[in-house]
């Protein structure tokens, strides 16, 4: 039997379920992230089974292939200007970062005849995508409000991801003390603020997430049913929704430690290895 990767969608609903009110039961709305599996339509209709009505996704290739699927679609990374078109024609919603992408984005929608729903990303540290500088993204949020074709939906973060910088209660509070301030600059309330994905389970959990922080981008814990910052499994969820079948063709005891002149990996670095006595080791 050659290896194969068995999915059982009914398990993926029933933790999308299960999440979806834990998350409800702290004021978090939920937006469920295909990428895992590019964006399968199977995977976002068990999302939608399990009560979602956001599906997001980081390539806007996958993004396409949800065009059939009734639901919010967002791309939940800044586009490239080249994306720009397809971006319009297959999402709803989109994080950015860049002014001149969010002009691009608006003079798309006059050629479609589209609006589309802008999230501009605060960086809390992690230094990925988002303003440093709350100033500018004030700004960006007053320019984008006067757009006629993108609407300013909210603001986000991301964490645990780049830097595996962790979301903490400053961090929240600091992005829900930002709402107020770009709604106060903007003229009116803001519909999404995105704490984050998976690794904030935990946080919210002990309570950490403060009113005002309203939306999780989550894949990792609707898929395994896992929070990504400790790492443990959600209450009431399954971890088996994806079960790999293979035949073993080696199984034999042997040394932990590799011996002889090690080289580099293929990212160039040198790995380093710890005696941790003989283990049986087993080959797929």
């Amino acid at each position: 039997m050659y290896p194969r990767l068995k999915i059982y969608l009914k398990r993926i609903e029933e933790n999308t379920r299960v999440v979806r009110q834990l998350c409800a039961g702290h004021g978090i709305r939920v937006m469920g992230v295909t990428k895992a599996c590019c964006g399968a339509p199977e995977l976002a209709e068990a999302y939608l089974a399990g009560g979602l009505a956001m599906i997001g996704d980081s390539r806007v290739a996958n993004l396409k292939k949800l065009e059939n699927i009734e639901a919010e679609k967002w791309l939940i990374r800044p586009p490239m200007l080249s994306e720009i078109e397809d971006l319009v024609c297959y999402a709803d919603v989109s994080l950015q970062s860049e002014m001149e992408t969010v002009r691009a984005i608006n003079k798309e929608c006059e050629k479609q005849g589209k609006c589309h729903k802008i999230i501009l990303m605060m960086d809390l540290g992690d230094i990925r995508e988002g303003y440093v500088d709350e100033e500018e993204l004030i700004a960006a949020a007053v320019e984008t409000e006067k757009l006629s074709r993108v609407d300013l939906y909210g603001i986000g973060t991301n964490l645990t991801c780049f830097s595996f910088i962790q979301a903490d209660e400053e961090k929240m509070e600091r992005l829900a003390e930002m709402r107020k301030k770009v709604e106060n600059a903007a003229g009116h309330t803001l519909e999404i603020v995105s704490g984050g994905n998976s690794a904030a389970l935990d946080l919210m959990m002990r309570g950490g997430i403060c009113e005002g922080v309203d939306n999780f981008r989550l894949g990792e814990s609707l898929l395994f049913g896992k929070e990504r910052s400790r790492y443990t499994f959600l209450p009431g969820t399954r971890n088996d929704g994806f079960i790999l079948e293979c035949e073993v063709v080696e199984a034999k005891v042997k040394p932990s430690l590799p011996w002889g002149t090690a080289g580099v990996d293929s990212y160039g670095r040198k790995p380093v290895f710890t005696n941790r006595g003989e283990k049986r080791k087993k080959v797929i």
